[in-house]
C-alpha cells in the first residue's frame, strides 16, 4: 500500500481521526490505496499494519446537489446491521466537510473477493454459479422484504412518486451534463413517462445491484460476504432493483452490459427470464410490469456513464478504468430503446 497521501484523502490526518475511534486505537500511521472499481464514489483501502478498513467519499470538484451523499450510505448500513443483509460494520462518518476536503465514511474492510470480469466467474465451477445466483436472489428478496420501519429506516425516503422522481431526476441528469447528443433519449424518457407502474412493492431500494457489488467468500462463491455500494440507496420501488439487476444480468450470445462485460455469460449462470422469475417466486407475486423497470436501468445507467465520463473529461476522477467510459453510453441506449420496442408493453413500444 501507499505511504504517501493519495487524491482526495489525507492519511495523517485520517490517522488522527481514526485513532481515536477504533477500538484500542490503531497499531500504526495509516497507509491506503485507491480500490479498482467504484467508478462514481471513490473507494480507498487504510490499514495500519494490524486491521483494515474502506474509506468511501464523493467525487473530486463539483457534486450535484443531493448526490453523493456518504451520510446516507453510512446510515443504511448501520441500519442494515442487525439484518440479514450481509454488510460491512460502520466506524465513523462525517457528513460535512472538514476532517478532508469532503464527506467521507469509514467501514471495516471484509475479507472476500468481488467477481467483476468474465475471467473472474470463469474460475468458479458451474455449480458454484449457479449457488451464487440463488444467493444473489435471496439476498436482493431478503432486504425488500425488510419493513424499513423496523430498522430505523422510516422517512428515510419517499417511496410514494419515487419513479416519477426517478425520471424527472435522470433525465434532468443527461441535459446537464450529456457531452454527446443521442436523439433517442428524450423519446425514451416520454415513453417511461407514459408507463409509469404503480409502486406495488415500496421497500429498501439499494439501487445498483448487481454482481461485482458483492462481496463473496474466498472459498466459496456461492457464498455472500458483505452487499457493498450503497450510494443510491433510498426508500422506494423495490422492482427498480430487480430492473437493475435484469440490466448488467449478461447471457451468451446477446449484448453485455459495458459495466458487467458478460460477467454472467456463463455456464452455470441463469438466463435473465429465470432471475426475473426466481424473484416472482421467492416473493410470490406477478410481475406483468417488469419491462418498464428494465428499460428504465439501461437508460439511467447510460446516464450514469455519462456524469462519470464528463467527470473524467474534466479530470475529476482518480484511479483507472475511466478511458472508455464514454463509448459505453450510446450502446446502452440503443439496448434500452431496442427492449422498449420489443416489450409487451404498449406504452412502452417506440416503433
Amino acid at each position: 500500500m501507499s505511504t504517501t497521501d493519495l487524491p482526495g484523502i489525507d492519511l495523517d490526518v485520517l490517522t488522527s481521526y481514526l485513532g481515536t475511534r477504533v477500538d484500542g486505537g490503531l497499531a500504526g500511521p495509516l497507509q491506503g490505496e485507491i480500490i479498482a472499481g467504484g467508478r462514481s464514489n471513490p473507494t480507498y483501502a487504510l490499514t495500519d499494519g494490524d486491521r483494515s478498513w474502506i474509506l468511501r467519499r464523493p467525487p473530486l470538484g463539483d457534486v450535484p446537489r443531493g448526490a453523493h451523499d456518504v451520510s446516507r450510505e453510512f446510515r443504511v448500513l448501520r441500519a442494515l446491521g442487525p439484518t440479514d443483509v450481509p454488510v460491512p460494520r460502520t466506524v465513523a462518518c462525517e457528513a460535512e466537510a472538514g476532517v478532508l476536503e469532503a464527506p467521507f465514511y469509514v467501514m471495516d474492510r471484509i475479507a472476500g473477493r468481488t467477481l467483476r470480469t468474465q475471467d473472474d466467474t470463469g474460475t468458479l465451477t458451474v455449480a458454484q454459479r449457479r449457488g451464487l445466483a440463488d444467493a444473489m436472489l435471496d439476498t436482493l428478496v431478503t432486504l425488500h422484504e425488510i419493513e424499513p420501519a423496523a430498522v430505523g429506516l422510516d422517512g428515510w425516503g419517499r417511496p410514494e412518486g419515487y419513479l416519477d422522481r426517478q425520471l424527472a431526476r435522470w433525465r434532468r441528469q443527461w441535459h446537464a451534463i450529456k457531452t454527446q447528443d443521442h436523439a433517442g433519449v428524450d423519446v425514451l424518457f416520454d415513453r417511461l413517462d407514459a408507463a409509469v407502474p404503480q409502486t406495488r412493492f415500496a421497500g429498501i431500494v439499494h439501487g445498483d445491484y448487481k454482481i461485482d457489488n458483492v462481496l463473496v467468500d474466498q472459498d466459496d462463491p456461492s457464498q455472500i460476504r458483505a452487499l457493498l455500494d450503497w450510494e443510491m440507496a433510498t426508500l422506494g420501488d423495490s422492482l427498480a432493483d430487480l430492473g437493475m439487476l435484469v440490466s448488467f444480468w449478461d447471457e451468451p450470445d446477446r449484448f453485455h452490459n459495458p459495466i458487467t462485460a458478460g460477467a454472467t455469460a456463463q455456464p452455470g449462470f441463469p438466463s435473465a427470464h429465470d432471475i426475473v422469475e426466481g424473484y416472482a417466486r421467492r416473493r410470490d407475486i406477478g410481475l406483468d410490469e417488469v419491462d418498464w423497470y428494465i428499460v428504465f436501468s439501461d437508460l439511467k445507467v447510460a446516464v450514469i456513464l455519462e456524469q462519470i465520463h464528463a467527470r473524467h473529461l474534466r479530470g475529476e476522477t482518480v484511479g483507472d478504468g475511466f478511458d472508455g467510459i464514454g463509448a459505453m453510453v450510446a450502446p446502452l441506449i440503443d439496448r434500452a430503446r431496442d427492449r422498449a420496442a420489443a416489450s409487451a408493453l404498449r406504452s412502452l413500444r417506440v416503433g
